[in-house]
């Protein structure tokens, strides 16, 4: 029996104590065995992962896919809002300007109008005193004329007095008169 013990377990993967005699994995009598449990084992994680895991994967992938297309569809809502603003703030700084350039014409021909009417009045100021002047100078003027007329008759008196003594003194004063009106 010691024999056909040797013999048997020479062929079988179990040695004379009982245990496995080199890798059982590798025991070509047990791989239909080995297969078997192979195939159930692949089947069983392959009902377990179509059923449950893959499933969730998807699902959370779905999630992730939903919030990022989310997240794209605000920042490209975000994006026209800030291109509107910009827009919107570009039209009111041109209205701004517009109305500052309005503004500033109106303000410089208010002070054309004010400048025109202060020097219509100071060119009317100017030529009524000028007028007074004229006047003031064509008094001085008579009355350096009278005084110098007067000078002079009391002079050409005198001087014909002296020289000529007697002689009558209206002829005299009415040729410094003919004199001074030329």
């Amino acid at each position: 029996m010691a024999i056909e013990s040797t013999a048997s377990a020479g062929t079988s993967c179990i040695g004379p104590d009982g245990g496995a005699v080199g890798m059982p994995q590798l025991c070509t009598d047990w791989y239909a065995n080995q297969i078997f449990w192979l195939v159930i084992t692949l089947v069983v994680v392959y009902v377990l992962m179509s059923r449950i895991a893959l499933p969730r994967i998807a699902s959370v992938i779905q999630e992730r896919h939903d919030a990022i297309q989310n997240d794209l569809e605000q920042a490209e809502m975000l994006r026209t809002r800030a291109f509107q603003a910009e827009e919107d703030y570009k039209k009111a700084l041109a209205e701004a300007r517009a109305e500052a350039n309005t503004i500033v014409a109106e303000t410089r021909s208010e002070i054309a109008r004010d400048i025109k009417i202060a020097a219509a009045r100071a060119d009317a100021e100017i030529a009524s005193k000028a007028a007074e002047s004229e006047v003031a100078i064509k008094a001085i003027r008579d009355n350096a004329l009278e005084a110098v007329r007067d000078v002079s008759a009391e002079t050409a008196e005198a001087v014909v007095n002296k020289i000529m003594p007697g002689l009558d003194t209206k002829g005299v004063q009415a040729a410094i008169d003919a004199r001074m009106k030329v």
